[in-house]
């Protein structure tokens, strides 16, 4: 795993050991990443279920002005510390240990950029979508990844849907505003 493009390009990433971290692949993650390029600069990103946060690294690399990584593993946020500290973008990140749901519901920190990957088929992915717009600026992005046959609503508080893609057993579901385009 390595960080694709940007000022900590080529460097590689730790992934936190045992069956309950599920990376996102390079091909997955480069995908995610030419839907939202012209997105990314300046913005403010939100890397929730972070595992080893490499999406949220990716974005600081790509120029996003702040990540806030989430994730309820201390073994996980040990590693996006550790991969952080590595590619030089630890000034520039905010790494919470909790409940990922519980942050959505309390915090008045506000998006441009959503990403979520929880473990899949726990109900975790619908809940979080159902307290995101809330933390989503207006012109904000939610991307979810999750498995092909898994269905998300339509639409959560003034998001829908504007596009699904598949790549092999996982999709990609994005979120944005009805009147927001480019996506």
């Amino acid at each position: 795993m390595r960080v694709i493009t940007g000022s900590s390009r080529g460097r590689r990433l730790i992934t936190p050991s045992g069956d309950d971290v599920r990376p996102t692949t390079d091909n997955v993650k480069e995908s995610v990443f030419s839907i939202i390029q012209f997105s990314v600069e300046g913005r403010v990103f939100l890397d929730a279920f972070a595992g080893s946060g490499q999406m949220g690294i990716e974005a600081l690399s790509r120029g996003a002005e702040k990540a806030v990584f989430i994730d309820n593993s201390r073994r996980s946020l040990d590693a996006v510390r550790k991969n952080l500290e590595t590619t030089g973008l630890a000034e520039k990140a905010e790494v919470r240990n909790g409940d990922t749901l519980s942050y959505l519901s309390g915090t008045s920190q506000r998006f441009d950029i959503a990403f979520l990957d929880p473990p899949y088929k726990t109900g975790l992915l619908q809940s979080a979508l159902m307290r995101l717009p809330k933390v989503m600026k207006g012109s904000g992005i939610i991307i979810c990844e999750h498995p092909f046959d898994e269905q998300l609503p339509e639409q959560t508080g003034d998001f829908v849907i504007k596009k699904n893609y598949k790549y092999g057993k996982i999709m990609i579901t994005v979120y944005s505003q009805r009147e927001v385009d480019g996506i």
